[in-house]
């Protein structure tokens, strides 16, 4: 699954490069085929685009497949082998261990003066240099420095002589004109592996930038494992993409000016890869949730429609074909696209007028069902079934006048009819929702929740 850190990442290279008229290259590294399917691949594909990343826009290139260019890859580990900057090596784990005498210590260079000839099972070493150091031109870091005598000689190849992924991506980064490289902080580690490979090979490396960690609200790193980080999670519950993209933006950066919610194309004019914060960024669920429910009350009455349609049938909906009234939906969308933070809300707002009877839930049941609920919901009923015209504000003012009658405010008296017509406390605005459900469905539910009310003591009662 896409990873949302990957998301953020995507669309940071993205800004850059439409602000600076460059190139978003997307490369498929997929030469290690455990962890390479092609439905992986497609998922990318599809994630991507659903943020705006797609081939059709004259910014993206690719994909290309890191496993198309293998033949550059094995001819680079020649280049470095012939200029003296690279070895073969046969030490395994243990024998390391046995000579420095700690199973945790990094290799010690053993084989470098060997003379090794390739043999199946040797791999290949970078000669990395005894003195000087490495400095990392980074955007957000700040040009970290790197010692060469703690960077040990790391393998550019296998024992089958298949490159590894530190020299095959610094031969395709060369290969597609890489400029700039920004990714996830986890990745600087291998920085000064990879620039030295750079230099190795007669080229200047790229400038860098490693993005800030992502975390929970434990402050822990967001982990597949224990987070739902999944885009496709996110899209599949109702997340606009123009909502997903707004709020990845501003993980680790800010547009200034105590602004959040921004078109795209604003967020890019402002973006600017120097002013991330190397401060590890919170996946705020609550807020993407908040920025959700802007862009819903953005939409126009159409386009809220036709996003939410999808939960409105098979197999998201409750609810059978038969069931569903297009017609009814279509006078309470106004309503729920101005309560709605997730498209998949819709459903448990909607589901009343289209369930023969009313979900049983039983918390809400508890709730509004207190002692004189009955009675309210009796003389509520009456009023009801007398009523000349089934409209929103005669069917307030009913029950404003019964709330009265019981000693109560309307938002309590409300509530015990809520439950009984819709089966929860919470929802569309009660009177519309009722003059839209109809009188006869409308006292067949109150009927219904009297019944329950009277039966409860004998249920409840001592055998």
């Amino acid at each position: 699954m896409f990873h949302v850190g990957g998301g953020r990442s995507a669309l940071f290279n993205w800004a850059m490069a439409k602000q600076s008229g460059g190139t978003f290259v997307l490369r498929v590294e997929d030469t290690d085929a455990a962890r390479n399917r092609p439905e992986w691949t497609d998922g990318i594909l599809t994630a991507l685009a659903a943020l705006g990343m797609h081939a059709d826009d004259p910014t993206f290139e690719g994909p290309y497949f890191q496993s198309q260019n293998v033949e550059k890859h094995r001819a680079a580990t020649g280049r470095l082998l012939e200029a003296g900057r690279a070895y073969y090596c046969d030490c395994t784990r243990d024998d390391v261990a046995a000579r420095t005498g700690n199973p945790q210590s990094g290799y010690d260079g053993f084989c470098r003066d060997r003379g090794l000839a390739y043999e199946p099972g040797r791999a290949l070493r970078f000669r990395t240099p005894d003195e000087g150091e490495t400095q990392v031109v980074d955007l957000i870091r700040g040009n970290p420095v790197f010692p060469n005598s703690a960077i040990e000689d790391f393998i550019v190849a296998r024992g089958d002589g298949s490159p590894v992924f530190l020299l095959a991506n610094v031969v395709d980064d060369l290969d597609e004109g890489i400029t700039h490289v920004v990714r996830g902080e986890e990745h600087l580690s291998n920085t000064p592996k990879q620039q030295l490979l750079w230099e190795a090979l007669g080229a200047t490396p790229p400038v860098w930038a490693h993005l800030p960690v992502i975390v929970n609200e434990k402050r822990q790193k967001l982990s597949k494992r224990r987070d739902k980080v999944a885009l496709e999670d996110y899209l599949a519950e109702g997340y606009l993409p123009d909502a997903m993209v707004n709020y990845l933006m501003l993980l680790g950066w800010a547009p200034g000016n105590d602004e959040e919610i921004l078109p795209f194309d604003e967020l890019v004019s402002r973006f600017r890869i120097e002013d991330v914060n190397s401060a590890s960024a919170f996946f705020d669920v609550k807020k993407l949730t908040s920025f959700n429910g802007e862009y819903i009350r953005a939409l126009s009455l159409d386009e809220f429609v036709a996003a939410v349609d999808p939960w409105l049938h098979a197999p998201h909906a409750p609810w059978t074909e038969e069931q569903y009234d297009a017609a009814a939906f279509a006078r309470v969308a106004p309503l729920a696209q101005s309560r709605v933070a997730l498209l998949a809300d819709i459903t448990d707002n909607v589901d009343f007028l289209f369930l023969d009877v009313p979900v049983d839930d039983e918390r809400s049941w508890a709730k509004a069902m207190k002692p004189g609920a009955a009675e309210l919901l009796a003389d509520a009923r009456e009023a009801m079934a007398a009523l000349g015209t089934w409209e929103a504000e005669p069917l307030k003012d009913l029950v404003t006048q019964v709330g009265e009658k019981h000693g109560l405010k309307l938002g309590k008296a409300q509530a015990p009819v809520r439950v009984a017509v819709t089966g929860r406390t919470v929802g569309l605005p009660l009177f519309e929702s009722l003059e839209v459900l109809g009188r006869e469905r409308t006292l067949s539910r109150v009927d219904a929740a009297i019944a329950r009310l009277a039966a409860a003591p004998a249920a409840d009662a001592p055998a």
